[in-house]
């Protein structure tokens, strides 16, 4: 599944393209996406585009009356293309630019989204209860230390609620706790400041350049124009159970967390 930095790649690769321009349709080939798409959502038609954000893993096409809500579910994609560019199998939507370009959303899996939302976005129902950025300020040691006071959870599954940071996924989550030193079990109400101030750099390192490297490519994700994310090659420890630590040799251990595959070293992580 794209997780923030696959999605801010995204955001970065088409937001060029369809900033200051005008939308002369919105074509729905298929609607039943992991939410059917409303009707509303051509009230896109006719609108110029002002920015196109990022808040979570959702993508925001902002316009003046209202803002499309873009989620790439576990397979899709969204590329800028001619406008007379052949239709190809899992081609659902096509967003049509007045410049003789589209925006083209491709989901094989049909488990993404493409909603419509009345300003202000921040109130709807997928938005409005979603916790601090992981790139911004608002994220820092003192707010998660607050998050985690007295929660018996495993750090890697709090790591992973959306209420309390947005965006780290399994794959960064699994990065950041080996390099941090935290074993993924640890009890998050009892790890100390100290330790946990070291997560939240690592949060921001890794999120950080994984974005530079263009995101990770594991198996479905390719960037706005079609290319891979490289960051995979960068991994430490997610994917490689049973493999040796990078760090000191010893056999990375496999488990099922939150039914999501966790991967972490026993000797470099400690509870």
């Amino acid at each position: 599944m794209p997780e923030l930095p696959e999605v801010e790649v995204t955001r970065q690769g088409i937001a060029p393209h369809l900033v200051e321009q005008t939308v002369v349709d919105l074509v729905i080939r298929n609607a039943s996406l992991r939410w059917p798409v409303p009707e509303l959502a051509k009230q896109i038609i006719g609108q110029t585009i002002r920015q196109v954000r990022r808040r979570a893993k959702y993508l925001l096409i902002d316009t003046d009356a209202g803002t499309s809500i873009v989620h790439l579910g576990m397979s899709g994609s969204l590329r800028i293309l001619p406008h007379d560019t052949p239709v190809e199998k899992h081609d659902h939507i096509d967003l049509v630019l007045a410049n003789g370009r589209i925006l083209r959303f491709n989901d094989p899996r049909r488990f993404g989204a493409w909603l419509w939302c009345q300003l202000p976005e921040e109130a709807h129902p997928l938005l409005e209860k979603l916790g601090p950025e992981p790139l911004t300020d608002a994220f820092n040691v003192n707010q998660l230390a607050g998050a985690l006071a007295g929660k018996k959870k495993a750090i890697k599954l709090c790591l992973m609620d959306n209420h309390i940071v947005v965006g780290v996924g399994n794959i960064y989550a699994n990065e950041a706790l080996f390099a941090a030193g935290i074993h993924p079990e640890a009890e998050a109400g009892k790890i100390d400041i100290e330790r946990l101030t070291v997560l939240v750099a690592e949060v921001k390192q890794i999120l950080a350049h994984a974005i530079i490297q263009g995101g990770t490519t594991l198996k479905d994700f390719t960037n706005a124009e079609g290319k891979p994310g490289y960051f995979a090659q960068k991994l430490h420890v997610y994917g490689r159970g049973g493999e040796t630590c990078t760090q000191c040799g010893n056999l990375l251990s496999e488990i099922r967390l939150g039914q999501r595959t966790t991967v972490f070293c026993g000797i470099c992580q400690t509870r």
